[in-house]
């Protein structure tokens, strides 16, 4: 089983507040943008776009990190269920993977938590981000198993289930963060599981 980063792990709130401030613009501003781009169907980045009209991002990533305002990753920015559903899952005989659109970065300090998993990866160490049909590629060469054996857990049904499913992996979308309530109950949307928490993933994947 392999999970997504934000929004399936992490709470973003304290990213998109960095972003607010480095940018210099209200949170509720930054908020709005985010859930007018989520609903046109955009990258969520494009919120940054339209505050500031041609940002270079990884440059301002670097940006932030040479002031001091770089991004930061605790215990704290874990949903409550995290290290429960991991503990569980584990405890189950599951290999527990994560894997998501980050930076190499974060992917530092998502170590650094300790989480209870067997392997941690990002796309800024792969090269590689979702929805790219070769992110997925890299995943299925990364967990072990075949490719049908695997079930990736995320809240975005355009980066993280549609794309994983073309890829052959079974899916959980998870309702939580903008994406996963906005789209939670698009029929459209062809996950294996819809799931309103983590610790509902254990019973499902050890009775299907």
């Amino acid at each position: 089983m392999v999970f997504d980063v934000g929004e399936t792990l992490i709470d973003d709130t304290r990213e998109w507040r960095a972003w607010s401030d480095w940018l210099g613009v209200p949170p509720h501003t930054v908020s709005a943008l985010v859930g007018a781009v989520t609903a046109q169907g955009r990258d969520n980045a494009e919120a940054l776009r339209l505050i500031r009209p041609g940002i270079d991002i990884a440059a301002e990533r670097r940006a932030r990190e040479a002031a001091g305002h770089g991004e930061q990753i605790s215990e704290n920015d874990l949903y409550p269920d995290v290290r429960s559903a991991l503990d569980d899952l584990r405890s189950r005989g599951l290999w527990i993977g994560v894997a998501g659109n980050q930076t190499a970065r974060a992917a530092e300090l998502l170590r650094a938590l300790n989480l209870p998993v067997d392997a941690l990866a990002t796309s800024g160490e792969w090269g590689v981000a979702k929805p790219a049909p070769a992110f997925f590629a890299r995943l299925i060469d990364w967990a072990p198993g075949a490719a049908g054996e695997i079930v990736y857990v995320g809240d975005h049904p355009a980066n993280d289930v549609e794309p994983a499913r073309a890829a052959g992996l079974r899916t959980a979308l998870l309702r939580r963060g903008p994406w996963g309530y906005l789209w939670s109950d698009d029929r459209e949307v062809r996950a294996d599981w819809r799931i309103d928490g983590l610790t509902e993933l254990a019973a499902l994947v050890t009775t299907d």
